[in-house]
């Protein structure tokens, strides 16, 4: 298994590897911002948008690969207000469901925290899904829970969920 960085035109070229990794998961229940319906387009849409940050330096985008197949991506958004330069926030942590439980959520979160170290950031945020897999594994990985909203989000068939936010000092 390899964790890395793409840059911009990488990440470009791997829009189809990262659509497929947020359709399988959207289709497996995950909450991350999309309906049920997801369709490639609009998956391929947002892959876009992500691969022009990336380019333009506000945001890192890693990856897991295996035998040359994308299973996993997450993010740190590093292009923050004036008055937040030191903080990050990761983004779209996702493991396709055939590379899950081999360990490349906490090797992704591991290389996310070492991306926004590199780009002089001291603190990170996210959000996640109340009591979801991504709660359990921020949690075994030393993040605080700051606080919890109730129904802040829907899941992927509708149905309203809880959201945890969440930090960690990475200094």
């Amino acid at each position: 298994m390899i964790i890395r960085a793409l840059d911009g035109v990488e990440a470009r070229a791997a829009v189809p590897a990262l659509s497929g990794i947020l359709m399988d998961c959207v289709a497996g229940g995950a909450s991350v911002s999309f309906m049920a319906d997801l369709a490639p387009a609009e998956a391929e849409a947002f892959w876009h948008g992500v691969a022009a940050d990336v380019a333009g330096g506000g945001r890192a985008l890693l990856v897991a690969q295996d035998e040359g197949r994308l299973l996993g991506t997450v993010q740190v958004i590093l292009a923050m207000p004036p008055n937040q330069p030191h903080r990050g926030e990761i983004a779209k942590m996702l493991v396709h469901r055939d590379g899950r439980r081999r360990g490349l959520g906490a090797a992704l979160m591991g290389a996310a925290e070492d991306a926004a170290r590199a780009a002089g950031k001291r603190l990170l945020t996210l959000d996640t899904v109340t009591d979801g897999d991504g709660h359990r594994l921020y949690r075994r990985l030393g993040w605080q829970v700051a606080g919890t909203i109730p129904d802040y989000a829907l899941g992927p068939e509708g149905g309203p969920c809880p959201t945890t936010f969440m930090w960690k000092r990475i200094s």
